[in-house]
């Protein structure tokens, strides 16, 4: 424990966050080397195409819930630890794909996805349990910065690396990703674990240290305190707690408002954006995808960006606020191209590219980061880990639907209207937000949980009162 007490705070959040780049590279790596993959191996079947690219996402949903039940048990540091290792046997494994070996390297993509879900799910956890409340925000946004940033660099490494052989190009691509896991690995193993998760498996005095050097002397002793009675409070609610009463119970409110935002963050269609900015080009252009790839470091440069004013006023706004606002403009910057291309005949077909960048400004400082700092504040601790896995599966799900099904929805109908239609999406997710979602920011974690969540008193009484309305309905 010495060596832990000379571990700078900085250090901490910032390797602390640093898995977000394992989720951000495989994003942006799979964008550049898509283009030659197709030509080296022949691809143009529309569904192979998203399989290939999907594999990871698919991988995800059964990562993200795993890590959910496994970091309750064995704490979100191991689980981080546990992330980067799959990550480097994953991205190795693709490198390696033997010629044409299509089911093998979506094989490969899906274990790969493992990594990037349990990453995903642990990250946001660990990072809210150790940011005070006046910095969450900004401090589990930091989760977003990096994940943009493991999208730009990814990007800029597709671009150095595209005058390689094509069969050398994608390989090399995919498998420099074990780069940023090892990196992780080294980072984490310096790590300490979760004060609250500490307290939680009965750690009281290694709590206690975690805190004296993440926290100012004067919130220490009323913090560890909170989280005690929280704590008390948690473990007597966990013998009834399972994975099917999350949805059916005290609880339901919040995890259907964290789950909620995790999947229309992906629903809305991002991906299709990362994933396919360079074949979206060479459709609106002609031209060919592989020649198109200084537009996902445009896109980059746009996210990061947004990451860092995020992080500027991550603890100024509400987080309603900014989710609204966003996912407004971003619909709004979908349904456009659709509207002004009936109306305006032979209209640039640059012009869709023109929106989607400024879809991608609106997502990069207020759904991309939002949603997983709601993800990592919103739940309670006795749910927490699981339920933060279940927010990471349905995220995945939607990443998993719309990079598989983009190239076929493009392939039967034009860019416009499959854009149109994750435009509505969009305005759902606001609708969503402005009648599910409670505002959190500026709330500790334990005021989050106990005025959030009904009383057991106020629970059993909407219970009861259910109980009799079906009684009547049935009489009826």
């Amino acid at each position: 424990m010495q060596k832990e007490k000379k571990i700078d705070s900085k250090f901490i959040y910032f390797f602390g966050s640093f898995g977000g780049i394992l989720f951000g590279y495989d994003i942006g790596v799979m964008t550049g080397a898509l283009p030659f993959l197709q030509s080296d191996w022949g691809l143009d079947d529309a569904a192979i195409i998203g399989w290939v690219t999907s594999g990871v996402m698919f991988g995800a949903i059964f990562g993200g819930a795993l890590a959910g039940q496994l970091s309750d048990r064995f704490g979100r540091r191991k689980m981080i630890l546990a992330a980067a290792v799959v990550f480097v046997l994953g991205s190795i494994l693709c490198g390696l794909a033997p010629q044409d070996g299509v089911i093998y390297l979506v094989i490969a993509r899906i274990f790969l996805g493992l990594a990037v879900g349990a990453a995903s799910a642990s990250v946001p956890a660990y990072m809210s349990e150790l940011a005070p409340a006046r910095l969450r925000g900004r401090l589990s946004g930091l989760n977003q910065t990096m994940i943009v940033s493991g999208m730009l660099i990814s990007y800029i490494l597709d671009f150095l690396l595209k005058d390689l052989p094509e069969a050398w190009a994608w390989r090399v691509m995919l498998a420099t990703a074990a780069v940023p896991a090892v990196i992780l690995y080294l980072g984490v193993l310096r790590l300490p674990e979760s004060p609250r998760f500490l307290v939680k498996v009965g750690k009281e005095n290694e709590a206690l240290k975690v805190l004296h050097y993440i926290r100012r002397p004067d919130e220490i002793d009323a913090e560890l305190r909170s989280i005690k009675e929280t704590a008390q409070i948690e473990k007597r609610a966990a013998g009834n707690t399972s994975l099917a009463t999350l949805f059916d119970g005290k609880y339901r409110y919040l995890v259907i408002a964290g789950v909620g935002v995790a999947a229309f963050q992906q629903l809305q269609g991002a991906n299709a954006i990362f994933y396919y900015i360079p074949l979206i080009v060479e459709k609106a252009t002609g031209n060919a995808a592989s020649s198109a790839l200084m537009w996902p470091i445009i896109q980059g440069v746009i996210l990061v960006l947004g990451s860092l004013l995020f992080l500027v006023i991550a603890d100024k706004f509400n987080r309603r606020l900014l989710l609204t606002v966003g996912g407004t403009i971003m619909g709004v910057s979908f349904l456009l191209p659709a509207i002004l291309n009936t109306v305006i005949e032979d209209a640039n077909p640059m012009m869709i590219v023109v929106f989607l960048s400024i879809y991608v400004a609106a997502y990069s400082f207020t759904w991309a980061p939002l949603t997983w700092v709601l993800v990592g504040e919103i739940f309670p601790m006795a749910i927490r880990g699981r339920a933060s896995g279940i927010a990471s599966s349905f995220n995945w799900i939607g990443s998993f639907a719309v990079g598989l099904l983009f190239p076929i929805m493009t392939a039967l109908m034009s860019q416009d209207a499959v854009f149109a239609i994750f435009g509505a999406i969009c305005i759902l997710g606001v609708v969503f937000v402005r009648t599910r979602v409670p505002e959190t920011r500026g709330r500790t974690l334990e005021d989050i949980e106990t005025k959030s969540i009904p009383t057991q008193e106020a629970f059993a009484s909407h219970e009861r009162n259910t109980v009799l309305t079906r009684g009547r309905r049935r009489i009826k």
